[in-house]
C-alpha cells in the first residue's frame, strides 16, 4: 500500500489510494459504519464507499452494476447473506430475499468486478450454509462448494466471523485466506462495562460439545474456569432437522451461586439455551447471562419473554454483525454490541499489510477492565 520517492534528495513515503468497500444492501447500515471507522482510524474525511446498482427483474432474476471504477484497487465485498427482511416484487407479489440469493448477489458483484481490481475480499460475517459444513449419509456440503466458489471466481480472502466449524478452511488449502474471527473482546468489553457483578465468581458454561472451544476462549479471556452440558439425543426422531434433545448432562465446576456465562455462535429458536439456563438455575446458579454471536430467532420470541419474567436468565447479549429483528432490540433482556470499528480495523490492517495477531487476542484489555470496575 505504499511506494518510494526521492524528493529534494529525501526519501517519503507515499501511501497509495487503494482501498474501496462494496457494501451489499442487505448490510449498508453496518457498512457505513465500518467505512466511517475506517476513516477515524486513519484521520481521513473522504469515503472509500463505491455505489453500486442492485437490480432485481419481475420474474426473480438479478444484475449487479458497479458505478465507479474499481480498476487496480483492494476490493471489499461487505453481505449479510441472514438478512431475511430484504424483499423485491416477483410476479406481483412480495418475495423475501433467502441466504441463497444474498450469496448469488456476492457473486455477481465478483462477475461485475471482471478482473479488473487488483484483489477482492469478502466479508461475509455470518458465513453463508456454515452450518452444512459436514456431510452426513447422502446429503450435500453446501459451505464447502460456496467456499470453493469463491475461490475460482479469484476471491484472494474470504472474511468471516465465529464460523460454526473453522475447519471449512481446509476447503481451500493454498490459493485464498480464510480470516475467522471472534468478536469475544468486544463483547466482553460492553458486558464488563454494563453488568455489576463479582467477576471473581464467574463461570463460562459450553452449552453442548460443539461449543466447547469457544467457551474455552472466553474463560481464557476471562481468566476463569469453564463446564460443559452435553445434549443426549432421541436419534430414532427428527423434529425440524434435528434430533430432539432427551436430557442435558452436566459436566464440570460446581455452579451453585455462581454467575454464569453460556456462549454459543448462533441462536435460532433459542430452546436449547434457554433449556440450558433452565438447568443451571436449577443447580443453583446465581446470574445466567446468555451470549450469542448471531442471534437469527427463526422462531422462539415468547419463550425468551417468558423464560425472562421466570428469572431463567438475566440477558442475552449478541452482535450487529447480522441482521436483526427491530423487535427484538426493544427487548429488555436483549443487547446487541457494535462490531463495525472492530471490522474496520480488520480491513485497516489487511489492505495495508499488517500482522493482524493483535486484533486477536485482548485477554490484558479485558483483565484490565475487570480491574477497573472492581475499584
Amino acid at each position: 500500500c505504499w511506494f518510494f520517492m526521492f524528493l529534494g534528495g529525501s526519501m517519503q513515503i507515499i501511501e497509495n489510494d487503494d482501498l474501496r468497500l462494496i457494501v451489499m444492501s442487505n448490510i449498508k447500515e453496518f457498512g457505513e459504519k465500518v467505512n466511517n471507522s475506517i476513516e477515524n482510524l486513519r484521520g481521513e474525511t473522504k469515503s472509500y464507499l463505491v455505489p453500486i446498482e442492485e437490480i432485481r427483474f419481475n420474474n426473480g432474476e438479478g444484475k449487479v452494476k458497479i458505478c465507479e471504477t474499481i480498476r487496480n484497487k483492494d476490493v471489499y465485498i461487505i453481505s449479510d447473506v441472514g438478512n431475511h427482511s430484504m424483499t423485491y416484487n416477483m410476479f406481483g407479489y412480495e418475495n423475501h430475499m433467502g441466504p441463497d440469493e444474498h450469496f448469488m448477489d456476492i457473486k455477481r458483484v465478483i462477475l461485475a468486478i471482471s478482473g479488473q481490481a487488483s484483489s477482492i475480499t469478502v466479508v461475509m460475517p455470518l458465513l453463508y450454509e456454515s452450518r452444512q459444513h459436514r456431510r452426513k449419509g447422502r446429503e450435500s456440503l453446501d459451505c464447502a462448494l460456496a467456499v470453493k466458489e469463491l475461490e475460482i471466481l479469484g476471491v484472494k480472502t474470504i472474511i468471516t466471523f465465529d464460523v460454526h466449524d473453522p475447519n471449512i478452511q481446509n476447503a481451500v488449502p493454498t490459493s485464498m485466506s480464510f480470516e475467522n474471527f471472534y468478536p469475544t473482546h468486544s463483547i466482553l468489553k460492553d458486558f464488563i462495562e454494563r453488568e455489576t457483578l463479582d467477576f471473581e465468581n464467574l463461570l463460562v458454561v459450553s452449552p453442548d460439545t460443539g461449543a466447547m472451544d469457544r467457551a474455552i476462549y472466553y474463560a481464557n479471556m476471562l481468566n476463569t474456569d469453564v463446564g460443559m452440558f452435553y445434549k443426549r439425543r432421541d436419534l430414532t426422531k427428527v423434529v425440524n432437522g434435528k434430533n430432539p434433545i432427551v436430557q442435558h448432562e452436566y459436566m464440570g465446576k460446581d455452579v451453585k451461586d455462581k454467575n454464569i456465562i453460556v456462549v454459543d455462535d448462533m441462536i435460532a429458536s433459542g430452546s436449547s439455551m434457554l433449556e440450558v439456563a433452565s438447568e443451571l438455575k436449577k443447580r443453583g446458579a446465581k446470574k445466567v447471562y446468555l451470549v450469542g454471536t448471531f442471534s437469527l430467532f427463526t422462531s422462539g420470541l415468547q419463550n425468551f419473554d417468558k423464560a425472562y419474567k421466570e428469572g431463567i436468565f438475566d440477558m442475552l447479549y449478541t452482535t450487529n454483525l447480522t441482521y436483526i429483528n427491530p423487535k427484538l432490540k426493544k427487548k429488555k433482556w436483549f443487547y446487541d454490541v457494535d462490531c463495525s470499528m472492530f471490522l474496520a480495523k480488520i480491513i485497516n490492517v489487511l489492505n495495508r499489510h499488517q500482522s493482524v495477531s493483535p486484533l486477536l487476542n485482548g485477554k490484558e484489555d479485558i483483565l484490565k477492565l475487570i480491574n477497573d470496575k472492581k475499584k
